[in-house]
This record gives C-alpha cells, structure tokens and sequence, in this order.
C-alpha cells in the first residue's frame, strides 16, 4: 500500500490561493521531484480542472513558460491523474481517471494500487481526506507571505488535532520553507494519533 501525501503551496496566514505563492523555478522544481516520487496525482473536481486549463498547453508548447514549468508540465502530462467528482464523468486529459462512489473507499482503493504513493494537491479534498484517516503525510511549501485572505488551510476544520513528526524542514532562495511531515502514531497501537 501506498502513502497518500498532502502537498500544497500555503502562506504565513494559511491561505492556499495558488495566485499568493512564489512560482519560480525552485519552487517548480521542488513540485517536479515530489510529483517524481509518486505514482499518481489525486485532485478534487475545481482543482483538475484550473490544472486542465493550463498545464497540457504548456506541455505541448502552445503556452510561454520557463524550462522548468516545461519540465513539470512534461512529466504531470504523462503521470496518472485521479479526479474526486461526483459530477463530471469524462476527462479528456491524458492519463485522467475518476474517483466516485464512496470517498474513503475509492482513495484508499488508489492507496493500496499505488504502492509508489499517491500526492494529493487538492485543500478541500484534502480536509475531507484527513477527516477519513487517509493522509500519511504533509509536504508543505510555506511562502513568505501574509496574504490577508482566504481560502485557507483546513477553513471547514477537523474533528480533532493531527500530531505530527517532523521529517525534515528545507529553506528554498526565494524565502520559502519545504516542511515535510507524517502523521504521528499512537505508542502501542500503531494508530494515527
């Protein structure tokens, strides 16, 4: 079974509205290895499609981006995409799959025909996911930024605190910080704490 890994861009403040982080080519960088180190995306509905809008035109050369957005447009191209919509049903995006039915059921489905991991990108679906017990892990690129607004990280809340153990921590040039977490496991049972 695979692990299933939050990752997002957030500020100071918590907000995850993608226009507030730094997307240079370090930060780009960074998402191409961790999108490497997986084998599948997992994204809700809102997200596969901003993702859809752009990234395959970069991918084919028809939009202006930098080596490094080419890079990760490249390989997010070719990588297997899993969309939560209980909505739409057909994807034309290369390599695009759905998730309906049952939430818990269909990811943890993805987690255990995943054994490379699954990287989960995506704020609400997310919260929802962590509400189920299904996040293993947090890979966070917080900017150096109070963006003052919302949305924000975990807006709807969760039933109870998430411990965490830290795995590492990684400052980028531009002022960001790679915070890379698990979540922590009760002494004795094995259990999430």
């Amino acid at each position: 079974m695979g692990l299933l890994i939050f990752s997002i861009n957030l500020t100071l403040d918590g907000c995850v509205d993608h226009r507030e982080g730094i997307a240079d080519d370090e930060t780009h960088a960074f998402f191409t290895r961790l999108m490497d180190e997986v084998g599948a995306m997992l994204w809700g509905r809102l997200t596969y499609e901003m993702m859809e809008s752009y990234w395959p035109a970069v991918a084919r050369g028809d939009a202006e981006a930098t080596p490094a957005m080419r890079e990760w447009a490249i390989k997010l191209e070719n990588k297997p995409k899993y969309v939560v919509s209980s909505t739409r049903k057909n994807f034309s995006w290369t390599n695009s799959h759905r998730i309906g039915g049952d939430l818990c059921t269909g990811v943890q489905n993805l987690k255990d025909e995943t054994p490379a991991g699954v990287l989960v990108g995506s704020g609400k679906l997310a919260a929802e996911l962590d509400r189920l017990d299904l996040i293993d892990e947090y890979k966070f690129l917080v900017h150096p930024r109070i963006a003052g607004h919302g949305p924000t990280l975990y807006r709807s809340g969760l039933p109870g605190t998430r411990r965490l153990e830290l795995v590492s921590v990684k400052p980028l040039r531009c002022g960001a910080v790679a915070m890379h977490y698990r979540r922590a496991r009760s002494p004795g049972d094995g259990r999430f704490a």
